[in-house]
């Protein structure tokens, strides 16, 4: 499929990521480096200074997926989709991108239930509820199952393309990039 210039919600899914994995990382950076100058240079340490990283981690971890989905960064197989006619490409890739945003939007709302769950349960220290933790996961699968629907409604647009042709008339061969 044709490469689309990024729209607008794009943008901002992109923006809200890279700002949670900055944030999260340099927060937790410095709480850790504190921490250790902390244990080295007086033996004690913050008591907090465990558990601010630990709630934090899965939101760094979350934007990356969402982030890597976003720049196609996932590992795929498309040998598959290669070997279609233009045609029936797009309608399976289509197709394909409906079923994973509609799969997206399933776990968002399985998530979102599960929420009154694990609010009760309190981080030890900070009292911080267990639903902060899993809200990550709910918002991280709604973001994605917007850019699937999004991919969904951009193949369907686009015209089919034809697939590039090697000298010999085959589909070109990739070449390792590792």
């Amino acid at each position: 499929m044709q490469a689309a210039q990024p729209g607008w919600i794009e943008r901002a899914i992109g923006g809200f990521c890279r700002l949670v994995l900055w944030l999260s990382t340099a927060v937790i950076f410095v709480i850790l480096v504190g921490n250790t100058v902390l244990r080295y240079a007086g033996g004690g340490s913050l008591q907090w200074g465990n558990e601010v990283p630990e709630l934090l981690f899965p939101w760094l971890v979350m934007a990356g997926v969402v982030l890597a989905a976003q720049q196609g960064a996932h590992i795929a197989t498309t040998f598959l989709m290669d070997a279609l006619p233009p045609a029936a490409r797009r309608i399976v890739a289509c197709g394909s991108w409906a079923m994973v945003a509609g799969l997206y939007g399933t776990l968002t709302v399985a998530t979102w239930r599960m929420l009154e769950l694990v609010h009760d349960e309190k981080s030890p220290i900070l009292g911080v509820p267990g639903s902060v933790t899993y809200a990550c996961v709910m918002v991280g699968m709604a973001l994605l199952a917007l850019l699937a629907a999004q991919s969904a409604w951009r193949v369907w647009r686009l015209p089919p393309v034809e697939a590039p042709q090697g000298e010999d008339g085959a589909p070109p061969v990739p070449v390792a990039h590792w």
